[in-house]
């Protein structure tokens, strides 16, 4: 029933992920092109506060048209239809040049750390 409850209150259950084990994740994935602090682009844009943030609403990064033009908000589902899959089939035209990450288990984790991110 507690279940239920926060649906019906419009906010869905965290993903079941460990953040510290995110991190690491973070580090061997994302580190290379994104920065986790504020203020921070590097290749790709800083994902400080990403979970909750506007698809392509950083200012002071160059997105691509395509995900200029996502209108969506980052949520855990989000990133993780997202970066489950490669993305540029995920949104066509991206500059993003990543294969997915196919380990359901560091996924979770991985959005985990990016919800505690902020």
């Amino acid at each position: 029933m507690t279940g239920l409850l926060f649906y019906g209150a419009g906010t869905l259950p965290a993903l079941a992920g460990d953040a510290d084990a995110g991190k690491d994740v973070f580090k061997q994935e994302c580190l290379e092109c994104h920065s986790p602090r504020e203020g921070k682009n590097k290749k790709g844009p800083s994902l400080f506060g990403i979970v909750g943030r506007n698809a392509g609403s950083i200012g002071d990064y160059n997105y691509s048209d395509a995900l200029k033009n996502a209108k969506w908000v980052w949520t855990e589902d989000k990133l993780h239809w997202y970066l489950s899959q490669p993305a540029k089939q995920a949104n066509p035209g991206t500059k993003m040049k990543y294969p997915g990450l196919d380990n359901a288990k560091q996924l979770d984790d991985l959005i985990s750390y990016l919800q505690s991110n902020h």
